[in-house]
């Protein structure tokens, strides 16, 4: 069962570096995560069995109705969707059809891997792109200066290297590092909201009203009288019509019962991404704001710098943050969370005691 996974074992693994934040990781790393571990979920025939089971008369031999109901699409009809089930109906969906019933047809059920692993590819491609733009910088930065132990790595030259790096370069180099950065959050969330609508054409309309609905029926104190939201949506019994040709070639209609156990995966699977995609547009609309008014407003940068440093003067951090850009803060925060904590508030110190000499040189 677990070398059935083994492909998205890599998504596991800790990084020893982090350049991005919790609401970037549950973008690029747990959703593609939980997408891919779907993908190849509904693909298991050892959970699910056959993705379609087709009961007909005698005469034509199973195989082939199978293939042709799963290439050529199953349906239900509107009239029995609701209803109790062995009394009223056979099933949610399957029952005689009229002249004017309203019939619908599910094409998308072989499309669904499909789709799982496309939209892994489109939640990875920030992050991708993310990783080419940074070049390692914090890794090179923050390079043995994680440990605990400060003796071996935390020297004089060390420091006095990482307080030229931002007192002696130019300070307005590291803004397209932020802007990048940036970039790769908004990508973020204009996917999870193109997903949402991409997703509800693919579903025929239904996605975007689908978590709520099946949110209504499963408090609904008598389902019988309303539509299952995910029996309309994923049948796990439908209809299926095979016409053949009799022996003296007239045409022949087989009505065919069609189980889909695949269906029992796919609905629960579905009523989670329509939450999980609503939480992330949430959360990634909240940070684009956050991030605009941080790299906009220099009071915010001092509170989060104090706040990283943990304890430092209000006019010490006022000072680094006066004086440095917001590229070249953005990329202090990102050594905060990669250098011991001793050593990002001695570093922070020393860029401070800089800073306030060339102010008083002026």
């Amino acid at each position: 069962m677990f070398d059935l996974f083994a492909p998205v074992k890599c998504l596991l693994k800790e990084e020893p570096v982090q350049v991005d934040d919790l609401v970037f990781r549950l973008h690029s790393k747990v959703t593609v995560l939980f997408l891919a571990v779907c993908a190849i979920l509904v693909t298991a025939k050892q959970f699910v069995g056959d993705p379609i089971t087709c009961i007909t008369d005698s005469s034509i031999d199973k195989e082939p109705i199978n293939a042709y109901c799963w290439i050529y699409s199953t349906f239900t009809v509107s009239r029995h969707l609701a209803g109790i089930t062995g009394r009223e109906v056979a099933s949610p969906g399957v029952g005689q059809v009229l002249h004017d019933d309203e019939i619908h047809h599910h094409r998308y059920y072989q499309w669904v891997c499909f789709v799982l692993a496309l939209q892994a590819i489109l939640f990875y491609l920030p992050r991708a792109l993310w990783t080419i733009w940074e070049r390692n910088t914090v890794w090179f930065l923050s390079r043995d200066l994680s440990s605990p132990f400060l003796r071996d790595a935390w020297t004089t030259d060390r420091k006095s290297q990482l307080v030229e790096y931002f007192t002696s370069s130019d300070l307005h180099s590291r803004n397209f590092y932020a802007l990048r950065y940036f970039t790769c959050e908004f990508l973020n969330f204009f996917n999870v909201v193109a997903q949402i609508y991409l997703l509800d054409l693919f579903l025929e309309g239904q996605f975007t009203k689908y978590g709520p609905a099946v949110a209504a029926f499963a408090t609904e104190t008598n389902p019988f009288q309303r539509v299952d939201p995910m029996a309309r949506l994923f049948p796990k019994v439908a209809k299926c019509t095979f016409h053949t040709f009799g022996s003296a070639g007239s045409t022949q209609t087989h009505d065919a019962l069609c189980v889909l156990p695949l269906n029992v995966v796919n609905e629960k699977i579905f009523v989670f991404i329509w939450f999980w995609f609503f939480f992330l547009a949430v959360i990634g609309a909240t940070m684009l704001i956050y991030r605009i008014i941080v790299f906009s407003q220099p009071w915010a940068r001092i509170y989060l710098l104090r706040a990283s440093a943990r304890v430092m003067s209000h006019t010490m951090a006022e000072t680094v943050v006066r004086t440095l850009q917001f590229g070249d803060w953005f990329l202090l925060q990102q050594l905060a969370h990669n250098l011991n904590p001793i050593i990002y508030r001695e570093l922070i110190r020393e860029l401070a005691r800089e800073f306030d000499k060339t102010i008083n040189i002026v």
